[in-house]
């Protein structure tokens, strides 16, 4: 299986940074020594500048990749922080190409080559770490990858608590909706409930209204027996 050709330019223009920064130190050897660096600075300013469209062509492919979709998340971040370590070493090697660099990083730099033009341990030799210090391109590279592996774990933990959370927070929303249906069929239920009671209510009300008319027309019958009785009886 072929390599992801955006791996590809990455690693090419890691490759030139690298290449760089050994001119850059080999066109301070010059200087030290009396030398003519007219030549390597010529072939400096182009890889600079090849350099940088490098990165601009690094930062076209990963936005592609990520608008389509190519890729994860959590790669295109990773991506983006190489792009971001590229960026910041290219300019250090443009200061470095320029001059401004302090007497101490100078001496440092001469220290670290031998003074014989060698191949330096670290290449990128500004504003290093104590993290980085004595550590080879390579090994840097190997450390940084282990960070971001690392990262990456931890993204991947953090998605997953995320992923349960929203689960948990799905079934309670489930539940809710349970609940308020057994509110909405009590409540219904209660109210069936008043209708009968208000219903039967109003028909024990009846039953006593009539009760007592039957009543009164009971001792009305009797009063009208009793004078009858009366008014015949014989004295």
């Amino acid at each position: 299986m072929s390599q992801d050709p955006w791996l590809q330019n990455y690693e090419a223009t890691c490759r030139l940074a690298q290449e760089i920064a050994e001119n850059i130190h080999e066109r301070n050897r010059q200087q030290r020594t009396g030398g003519n660096p007219a030549k390597i600075n010529m072939t400096l300013r182009a890889s600079l500048q090849k350099l940088k469209q490098n990165i601009s062509q690094l930062k076209e492919g990963l936005l592609r990749a990520s608008s389509s979709r190519r890729i994860t998340q959590a790669e295109a971040d990773r991506r983006q922080n190489l792009i971001d370590d590229l960026q910041t070493r290219e300019k250090q090697l443009n200061t470095n190409f320029k001059g401004e660099v302090t007497g101490a990083e100078t001496k440092r730099s001469s220290l670290m080559t031998g003074g014989t033009g060698g191949a330096a341990a670290n290449p990128w030799l500004i504003n290093e770490t104590e993290e980085t210090s004595g550590l080879t391109f390579g090994e840097i590279k190997q450390q940084q990858q282990r960070i971001v592996e690392a990262q990456d774990a931890g993204l991947d933990a953090l998605a997953s608590v995320i992923s349960r959370q929203k689960i948990m927070g799905q079934e309670i929303g489930n539940e809710l909706d349970e609940q308020n249906e057994i509110i909405d069929d009590l409540a219904h239920l209660v109210d069936k409930t008043d209708d009968r009671i208000r219903n039967e209510t109003r028909r024990v009300k009846l039953i006593e209204t009539k009760s007592a008319s039957c009543g009164m027309l009971v001792v009305i019958v009797l009063l009208l027996v009793a004078i009858i009785v009366v008014a015949v009886w014989p004295v």
